[in-house]
């Protein structure tokens, strides 16, 4: 069997780089016609622009995969079957999930491959192509600052920043407003300071040139201090810098460490859970649809590739569907977010199986 194992696995890949190529092609050529008047509006070079779809690239191939993995196994399996190469296999008594071997041995190294890029070259081309935006076709300023910070950093504590220098770890224009844990709209104490940075030694931050209120009924007392560390803040300074990233561009431990923030602040955090989950999730979709596509195409038919390019298409649409529609019920709370994430995967596994036992009978 090692031969043709082989000859599967090489017909497979083949299609997939194909489909991956044909697929990324037309998503960029569409993309820059929709946006070609915004790169020659703000004068956009053309070294500009090709590095600008060069950090696009992986998060194309992210969500294009599963599509050219179930078209190259709809493709591969179809033009075996028209072959009488199917038939063959099977008289010598081989079953079809013998066959189905090779395809899911690919694929398993195409999901790992993917979860790798997941967690550490998406968010960081992502985060590229967000500088490029912002930069060069927006006309924003760029620098290590970030301005008009708003942190609810507990459930009775709000920390607002005028600017963060993220490269030094420094804070400008700082005021920390703590409230009562019993009555949120009563103000119990307030800091105003010039500036804070970070103690990396004591893992604190140190307010400076602060003014220090407290708030008693109708009395107040203030004083002023030269140098104040405030334990009580529980942010980090990854956090501050991670502050315009969008949960979705985040790599697992950055999102991890959003969502526990956010649940500290008492925000609802069903909506990044099930965009937490959905970062394992998604990459075995690649598994899934080889179950539905191999068996699907197993048996000889006359309508060759336009049939099979439109059936993988079907099932990607339905596919997508499938996972908006959880997603809505998760990021509403309806649904877990561990279930709402793997939701798609376990219809499509299901059907996969029905459809490969149909076959193998």
């Amino acid at each position: 069997m090692k031969k043709l194992d082989l000859y599967i696995v090489r017909q497979f890949v083949s299609v997939i780089l194909f489909s991956l190529i044909a697929f990324a092609a037309i998503f960029v050529l569409v993309d820059l016609m929709e946006h070609l008047d915004d790169f020659l509006d703000h004068g956009v070079g053309l070294l500009l622009i090709a590095r600008y779809y060069l950090v696009f690239t992986p998060e194309i191939l992210t969500l294009i995969t599963p599509v050219a993995v179930l078209l190259a196994s709809l493709f591969t399996t179809g033009r075996m079957s028209n072959n009488n190469e199917i038939i063959t296999i099977k008289s010598s008594g081989v079953d079809i999930y013998r066959i189905l071997l090779p395809f899911l041995a690919v694929s398993s190294i195409i999901c790992v491959v993917m979860v790798y890029f997941n967690e550490w070259v998406v968010p960081k081309a992502n985060h590229e192509k967000f500088r490029i935006e912002k930069v060069y076709l927006q006309q924003h300023h760029e620098g290590w600052w970030k301005y008009n910070i708003f942190m609810l950093d507990s459930r009775s504590r709000i920390v607002s920043i005028g600017y963060y220098d993220d490269y030094n770890n420094t804070a400008q224009k700082v005021s920390v407003q703590e409230f009562a844990d019993t009555n949120l709209t009563y103000l119990v104490k307030r800091y105003d300071a010039a500036s804070m940075s970070y103690d990396t030694t004591k893992n604190e931050w140190v307010l400076n040139r602060v003014i220090e209120r407290s708030f008693n009924g109708p009395s107040e007392t203030f004083k002023t201090v030269t140098s104040l560390p405030l334990k009580e803040i529980t942010f980090k300074p990854y956090d501050l810098a991670e502050k315009e990233l969008n949960p979705k561009d985040m790599n697992y431990d950055q999102l991890k460490r959003f969502i526990e923030l956010q649940r500290k602040s008492g925000n609802d955090v069903a909506r990044y859970e099930v965009d937490y989950y959905s970062k394992v999730s998604f990459p075995f979709a690649a598994i899934i649809v080889v179950f539905f596509g191999v068996p699907l195409s197993a048996r000889k038919k006359r309508s060759g590739l336009a049939l099979e390019f439109g059936i993988s298409i079907l099932v990607s649409f339905i596919y997508l569907l499938v996972i908006k529609l959880s997603q809505v019920l998760g990021y509403d709370g309806l649904v877990n977010p561990l279930l709402t994430a793997w939701l798609a995967n376990i219809v499509f596994f299901a059907a996969g199986m029905y459809n490969t036992a149909r076959v193998a009978r």
